[in-house]
């Protein structure tokens, strides 16, 4: 599979021209060179005639279209000097382009090796694994070259956030796919191509195919990812209808609703969000996300509409630690603290590093007059939450955890001290 072109055209997913990908390529190695002087500078050193003409042949055949002749050069200066950082990005770029991904990740591990901060690389990397099947390491791989930074070459990072929101996608893990497509689709611009994945990352399906095409599933998760990612655009007056309609069309489809509602909580809808993810329980009274996502818009709203939602999601799903935060949250909102402290100290145990649950235990034993407790719960959320700040000053990269997707803790704000 070819890295696919996005936003060329909002009817059809297309692909590049090679000469297109290797020229956005040949762009990301000419600044790397610029940027690593030092690597060139190697590269040129007098250590032998032999690794000098390889050197200079290898590009030589690299600029004549002469792949294989190329890659071969390469990999016989590499030989001779396998510390040559630009070699190894040459080579395994070449190798990418040919379809060789098993050994373009080889060249690609070696120069993140020896480049241990080069973002480029390490996405480059990721698609190598992507195309290989490896989805976790890929994933993990893209999050971290975007972590680092890629070069400013927007066809490439436009190809890298596509497969980050895909593998997110085929994780589970649809919200943080959805966030992901739909920043592809206000930098890119439309396309069927990520409208697809868009689509069934709000239906919630992992499927690592979009519906065959001419089904009425493909027809509901094409509507839904095109009005998502005009959503993404912040054309919401266009994306509005285009939802309602297909909404309306498939009322009983699954999650239809649910990404309805979710469409309408961004735009702070909270009345209709609530109203359509409740028809999302009717149509599947155990889906217990539904439940979550309707007791958190009634938080600080409407704290005793949600509680019911919630005790039904803790219920259906009692070993999941936000249903127990969520639900003492809405008890202590209400003024409950003596039923919210059991379930705070549930959510505690399932969640020991969240900052946020130490904030809601102090608040709930203070309440309640457990007053050094309530200090040491403070305590901890004061440390946890400057690791928290810590670990985000330091760009590490999100960890890839598979799983079904879930409302989290950062969806509701802190409880009121």
């Amino acid at each position: 599979m070819h890295v696919p072109t996005l936003g060329l055209s909002p009817a059809e997913p297309c692909r590049p021209t090679r000469l297109v990908f290797r020229f956005a390529l040949w762009l990301a190695v000419l600044a790397y060179s610029l940027m690593n002087p030092g690597a060139r500078a190697a590269a040129q050193q007098p250590s032998g005639v032999s690794f000098s003409q390889l050197a200079a042949q290898a590009q030589k055949a690299s600029e004549e279209n002469r792949l294989d002749d190329a890659a071969r050069l390469y990999a016989r200066a590499l030989a001779i000097r396998p510390k040559w950082a630009e070699g190894w990005w040459a080579l395994a770029t070449l190798e990418y382009d040919q379809d060789h991904y098993a050994k373009a990740a080889a060249a690609f591990k070696k120069m993140v090796a020896l480049q241990t901060k080069n973002g480029t690389a390490f996405a480059m990397l990721g698609l190598c694994e992507f195309e290989l099947g490896h989805d976790q390491t890929s994933l993990r791989d893209i999050q971290k070259g975007i972590g680092l930074g890629l070069q400013t070459n927007p066809e490439l990072r436009n190809v890298v956030l596509y497969h980050q929101g895909l593998l997110l996608q085929r994780q589970g893990r649809f919200q943080a796919a959805q966030e992901t497509v739909e920043q592809l689709c206000l930098q890119a611009g439309p396309s069927d191509t990520a409208a697809n994945v868009l689509g069934m990352a709000l239906l919630r399906s992992a499927a690592k195919e979009p519906p065959p095409a001419g089904s009425a599933d493909a027809d509901v998760v094409l509507r839904v990812g095109r009005a998502a990612c005009l959503a993404g655009q912040k054309k919401y007056d266009e994306a509005r209808p285009a939802f309602e309609l297909v909404v309306a069309e498939n009322p009983k489809y699954p999650s239809i609703h649910y990404a309805f509602g979710l469409f309408l909580l961004e735009l702070r809808d909270v009345t209709g969000a609530v109203g359509q993810l409740k028809q999302e329980v009717a149509n599947d009274p155990s889906d217990v996300v539904a439940k979550l996502r309707i007791a958190a818009s009634e938080y600080k709203r409407d704290s005793a509409a949600g509680i019911p939602y919630a005790e039904q999601a803790v219920k259906l799903a009692p070993a999941q630690p936000f249903g127990h935060y969520l639900l003492g949250l809405l008890r202590l909102d209400v003024d409950d603290y003596l039923e919210a402290i059991p379930e705070l100290e549930i959510a505690r145990k399932g969640l020991p590093r969240e900052p946020k649950i130490y904030a809601a235990l102090g608040t709930a034993y203070s309440r309640a007059g457990r007053k050094q407790e309530a200090v040491q719960a403070r305590a901890v959320f004061a440390r946890l939450t400057e690791e928290a700040k810590k670990s985000a000053a330091e760009n590490q990269p999100e960890s890839p955890v598979a799983g079904p997707d879930k409302i989290s803790v950062g969806d509701v704000p802190p409880p009121t001290q």
